[in-house]
């Protein structure tokens, strides 16, 4: 499956190789959710699976998805529309800690109109920065600026129009019978047969029938997934982990200061990848964990008993030239002795 909101630095062209690595584990934790690239690729029938993340946006995006797909897709089934996106993203970044600590506190909690209208604007946002709350777009008393603009404010902000205009429908996949299935787990060994589902009509004529069919498909496969919000060294404890038998941890954290544009992650002060490789080389031989750690060529010195397997990414919005395209070269995923062994470096399309 594919996620339903686009990610920078998304792992979803080295999920084969990461699954490779870990092989099947029976239990999985991703400490940086992301749009869970990696979990959503997984070949095998999941066992148990934590994941976590520090932005409380992405944490409740994927427990509204999981609970309550139908009011996630009434609250994210909007056409593209400049005012609204401004407005909406003005609404979101006041809630930010609010919203987090709700979420840290309990792990039950979610909100629906805050997953559903993110998961819209994200996907008609350009670029980074939707409700990272730094950087140039910022709120001030209430009202959303532009404060590196000469004052020019929200009216330079462009929305994606290169999608006729379909908002977060662009994030749509092919879902085969789009049968979706009641919350409780199915099992995903027999070619996503899974239990029927009634679609959902909207009261759009019908066009919100297929992105509600994708968000049952996506509330099946979250169904039995534990999502935690809060910092990544919460869920890399014995318990989450080693306690629970063998463990595949895919470590992604945002890339250090000096390899990545400023002002991409809102909760990262540059020293979360060096903090994931020390915890990476302190647990890496312990016999059950296997650990993959994910950065750029050059960025992490790790022992000479793991294994370096470096592969391509798309580049992303800066693709077509500078460093976007030279990172999407770099990119490695360093495997702990415990991994299972894999291809180094499989052709990929450009």
């Amino acid at each position: 499956m594919k996620a339903p909101f686009p990610w920078f630095g998304g792992k979803s062209r080295a999920a084969h190789l990461t699954w490779a690595a870990l092989g099947d584990v029976p239990n999985y934790v991703e400490p940086f959710a992301g749009s869970l690239a990696v979990l959503l690729s997984r070949p095998h029938a999941p066992g148990i699976e934590t994941v976590n993340d520090a932005d409380g946006f992405v944490a409740n995006a994927w427990r509204a998805i999981a609970a309550d797909p139908e009011a996630v897709v009434r609250w994210a089934d909007w056409p593209v529309n400049e005012n609204d996106l401004h407005a909406r993203h003005s609404w979101l970044v006041v809630r930010r800690g609010e919203l987090t600590a709700r979420l840290e506190g309990d792990p039950d909690y979610y909100d629906a109109k805050i997953a559903g209208w993110w998961l819209w604007g994200i996907a008609c946002w350009i670029g980074s920065g939707w409700c990272s709350g730094v950087g140039p777009w910022q709120v001030v008393d209430g009202k959303l600026v532009n404060i590196g603009d000469t004052g020019q404010g929200v009216k330079r902000r462009l929305v994606h129009l290169g999608d006729a205009g379909e908002g977060v429908k662009r994030q749509l996949v092919h879902l085969g019978n789009g049968q979706g299935v009641k919350r409780q787990l199915v099992h995903l060994g027999d070619a996503g047969e899974g239990v029927h589902r009634k679609r959902v009509h909207l009261g759009d004529a019908g066009h919100g029938d297929a992105l509600c069919d994708y968000m049952h498909a996506l509330c099946d496969r979250m169904a039995r997934v534990r999502v935690c919000c809060g910092d990544w060294s919460r869920v890399t404890g014995p318990a989450p982990t080693t306690k629970l038998g063998l463990t595949g941890v895919l470590l992604d954290p945002p890339y250090s200061n000096d390899e990545r544009c400023a002002g991409i992650y809102a909760l990262d002060d540059g020293s979360v990848a060096a903090d994931c490789r020390r915890w990476a080389i302190e647990h890496g031989d312990e016999p059950l964990m296997r650990i993959v750690l994910c950065g750029y060529a050059g960025e992490h010195a790790m022992p000479d008993d793991w294994t370096a397997v470096p592969w391509k990414a798309n580049g992303g919005y800066a693709s077509k030239g500078g460093r976007g395209r030279e990172n999407a070269a770099r990119e490695v995923l360093w495997c702990s002795p415990h991994c299972l062994s894999v291809e180094t470096q499989e052709r990929l399309p450009v």
